[in-house]
């Protein structure tokens, strides 16, 4: 498949739908079931608005492995690469992933797959803000996270010493890449869901 950004990669970050392993924080309004399919339905959201446009290749990476059934299945459905996610938290497992990345591409965008106010258009803007000198991009969350982070080269520092979760997730990230030199790009802020209402307003859409 021919895309607009050939030495591009988006990495998007998935764990398997397991009831009570994702999406707890929509119980108990939504039973465990229910927050499971929640996370299949916010998935195939994300992977729709992936291909929306032939940006550039795209890896969805696993976790715990690639064996779910739901993995194998957006395989199928979609022209994706399954990878495994590898490292004991979250930041290590990004590291790693942008790590393994830039070694076979110059840019590499990672996002998660629950963020119903990101479109491919904000993708786009975000592969075109690397490709015109940007050394990092990122759309920063409404809760002080960030829903999605680009670079040309790996940056431990980054990722290493994080409180994920944490409100000032985007604080930091944003201070670390000025210590560093970085030239950094931001989207506009974004939402994700997370909570019982972010759900309802998601439902709504």
């Amino acid at each position: 498949m021919q895309t607009l950004f050939p030495d591009s990669v988006l990495l998007i970050f998935c764990k398997a739908p397991i009831p009570g392993q994702v999406k707890t924080r929509l119980q108990p309004a939504l039973s465990a079931e229910q927050a499971a399919e929640a996370h299949r339905r916010l998935t195939y959201m994300t992977l729709e608005r992936a291909f929306q446009q032939p940006l550039c290749a795209v890896e969805l990476h696993c976790a715990p492995d690639t064996d779910h059934e739901f993995f194998q299945d957006c395989a199928r459905r979609f022209p994706l690469t399954l990878k495994m996610q590898r490292g004991a938290d979250l930041g290590e497992r990004m590291h790693r992933a942008f790590d393994d990345a830039l070694g076979r591409y110059r840019h590499a965008l990672l996002m998660g797959c629950d963020c119903p106010s990101l479109y491919c258009d904000d993708l786009r803007r975000a592969l075109t803000a690397l490709h015109e000198g940007h050394d990092a991009v990122i759309a920063p969350a409404d809760d002080g996270g960030y829903v999605m982070i680009g670079l040309n080269e790996a940056q431990p520092r980054l990722f290493s010493d994080m409180s994920w979760g944490h409100d000032q997730v985007m604080t930091t990230t944003r201070s670390r890449t000025k210590e560093i030199g970085l030239n950094l790009y931001e989207l506009d802020s974004q939402w994700d869901v997370d909570t019982y209402p972010d759900w309802l307003c998601y439902s709504a859409m």
